[in-house]
């Protein structure tokens, strides 16, 4: 083999591992969760994997689990479960939650508690998060609503520990009735 051949099919190759190094450095990414915000599914230093792109292609759902940068200070990561998309009616009394008039059966949270009754309106480009821990959660209850533009990404699977290895469930049937009412 020729040594221009040889140095050729080299940058060729570090050209590849730097293309596909960007690649997935731009559509992937690690998350680490701190707290207990959404416990029983996600527990405190489980690793997740968040998927950046995929909102690139589509908009972020009702059960959706998403990383995003906290709206009262966006050095701050969090990590929550979308409950409205933009024009959805949110309402919530000291143990139930509604979308758009419908009740939610949410099996995936620790314990059903609200501090308030209260009634929000998603504003075009926003997004209504809670805690799957509702007692032990900072979210929307408190602090309005997430701008798109904040959500970095989908958590997709947790990967650390290993033994606690899963895909991170949406439960896309809890929010099979919650129509939108525009």
């Amino acid at each position: 083999m020729k040594r221009s051949q040889l140095v050729r099919e080299v940058v060729e190759v570090i050209v590849i591992t730097l293309v596909i190094f960007l690649g997935v450095r731009f559509a992937i990414q690690s998350y680490h969760v701190e707290g207990q915000s959404m416990q029983p599914g996600l527990l405190n230093n489980e690793y997740v994997v968040v998927n950046k792109a995929l909102y690139l292609f589509q908009a972020p759902e009702r059960g959706d689990v998403i990383v995003f940068h906290f709206p009262r200070n966006t050095s701050v990561d969090f990590i929550k479960r979308i409950i409205g998309i933009p024009g959805d009616t949110v309402r919530i009394d000291s143990t139930h939650v509604w979308v758009n008039g419908a009740l939610l059966n949410e099996p995936y949270i620790s314990a059903p508690s609200n501090p308030i009754a209260r009634e929000w309106k998603v504003p075009p480009d926003e997004y209504f998060v809670m805690g799957d821990n509702r007692p032990e959660s900072d979210d929307s209850r408190y602090w309005d609503f997430v701008p798109k533009f904040d959500i970095v990404g989908k958590a997709s699977i947790v990967y650390w520990p290993l033994s606690n290895w899963q895909f991170i469930n949406t439960y896309s049937t809890v929010y099979a009735q919650t129509t939108h009412n525009h």
